[in-house]
């Protein structure tokens, strides 16, 4: 009688517990997906203006100094971005600031008006974490509630700015700790997602449909896992360089903003000399491919995502080209997201990989999308199930061997430097538990400079 009493009030304990957090979670939900809806509607126009006015470019500069000057003088803790909301989350202390989010909604759409290379998933989290923690002091949230809050600002803004409901709560569960994922906040981060990815919707907002058309034949013997042995040895093959380019985004996009912060001493000069730099790879490359989002391209013969799943939509090199118009815009004080360049990035690799072993275009440039992300952000389960909402399911198996190798092959790294290790990727591992990517990286650093 004892056991079946307290059987039911645990269901009611966990009856009051969603409730709860459904009352909390429609909030956040609906204030973040119509921010994100904002922000997709000004970014299309903001690209839109660009094409048209190609002497917006002239101006990248000019930019850079009031993006400098906004956040000099308005943005105190807010330039910090994603790595103070992961800091708030791993330890409550001085909040995240809600002027975050006009700062970095403004200053990511003057980045893409003028020709930066940038994303837009930074500033969505951004935005879904500011909104949290401006509701968690609204409600008088304790510091534990006002962790998962926060946790869900950012699966609410993940989810609505790509679409991906789903991988928005695995992303914020994820990203925290490499290699544990916190279940405490599933139900309450899967109820944001998907609210705000609804709430965006509802605005009428649509986002880039992807296809992989191939179709393969089953090579396996094995019934319930269909897959070609050939293809998967490529696959393998890709993930490693997926992740190395992963690796090599991150450590590039962190050494140019320490190097830049540390030889240049007049700080607004930083993003002037970013955006000159930006102009004169444009010219000395003679294509305009590289400059915004990258998704698509005004130019039927230029190289975007979209054309990375067409045989012959992107060059050899131009996940190069990406990575380096990128690391210099966001390493030289522009704002905006990298997980779109990485997009880029991993699409055209995968292209490139296609045209030279001969496996599937479309399919190489879909691996490529997800796994390079993986890498670069540590996070290679949701982005395994990034790549069943973009692209079906059909190929999950090729979809988690690539993410899941290229999560190994990007090593002890990744954009987040406020990203903890739960477990070292390797029993040899550099990484002691709970150490920051960014004591790692400068631990790395330092033993370079002694020898």
């Amino acid at each position: 009688m004892i056991k079946k009493l307290n059987n039911r009030f645990e269901h009611l304990t966990i009856f009051h517990h969603l409730l709860r957090w459904t009352l909390l979670t429609i909030p956040v939900s609906f204030i973040v997906g119509s921010l994100v809806a904002l922000f997709l509607w000004l970014l299309e126009k903001a690209s839109e203006l660009r094409w048209q006015h190609g002497w917006l470019l002239y101006l990248l500069p000019l930019a850079g100094i009031l993006i400098y000057a906004v956040y000099k003088y308005l943005g105190k803790n807010a330039e910090a971005g994603n790595n103070l909301i992961m800091e708030e989350i791993h330890e409550p202390g001085g909040g995240v600031p809600s002027r975050m989010t006009p700062l970095v909604l403004g200053t990511t759409i003057i980045t893409h008006l003028f020709g930066g290379s940038a994303g837009r998933e930074g500033t969505a989290v951004q935005m879904g974490g500011s909104m949290a923690a401006l509701l968690g002091r609204l409600f008088k949230l304790n510091k534990q509630d006002v962790s998962i809050l926060l946790m869900c600002g950012i699966a609410a803004g993940f989810g609505a700015v790509f679409g991906t409901p789903v991988t928005g709560a695995l992303f914020a569960l994820e990203v925290l700790t490499i290699g544990r994922i916190n279940y405490k906040a599933l139900l309450p981060c899967f109820m944001a997602s998907v609210l705000a990815d609804f709430t965006c919707s509802a605005y009428g907002i649509h986002h880039t449909a992807y296809h992989i058309t191939f179709k393969a034949v089953a090579a396996s013997n094995i019934s319930f896992l269909h897959f070609d042995y050939l293809l998967l040895a490529k696959v393998i093959l890709a993930g490693v360089l997926f992740g190395m380019a992963g690796y090599l985004f991150s450590e590039l996009s962190h050494t140019i903003r320490n190097y830049s912060n540390r030889f240049i001493k007049i700080k607004w000069l930083i993003p002037v000399i970013g955006g000159l730099i930006i102009i004169g790879l444009t010219f000395a490359l003679g294509t305009r491919d590289y400059l915004g989002l990258g998704v698509t391209n005004p130019d039927p013969n230029g190289v975007s995502i979209v054309t990375a799943f067409t045989p012959g939509g992107a060059g050899y090199f131009s996940w190069f080209w990406k990575i380096l118009f990128t690391a210099i815009t966001l390493g030289m004080g522009f704002k905006g997201g990298e997980v779109t360049p990485l997009f880029f990035i991993g699409a055209t690799l995968g292209n490139a990989l296609a045209v030279l072993t001969g496996a599937p275009v479309d399919l190489m440039a879909g691996l490529g999308f997800i796994a390079v992300f993986a890498g670069a952000t540590n996070t290679p389960v949701a982005c395994t199930i990034m790549g069943v909402e973009l692209f079906g399911g059909e190929y999950i198996l090729y979809y988690a061997v690539a993410c899941f190798t290229a999560y190994y092959f990007s090593g002890h790294t990744g954009i987040y430097l406020s990203q903890r290790v739960g477990l070292s990727k390797t029993q040899e591992g550099e990484s002691a538990t709970n150490t920051t990517l960014k004591q790692i990286r400068e631990k790395r650093i330092s033993k370079r400079k002694f020898f």
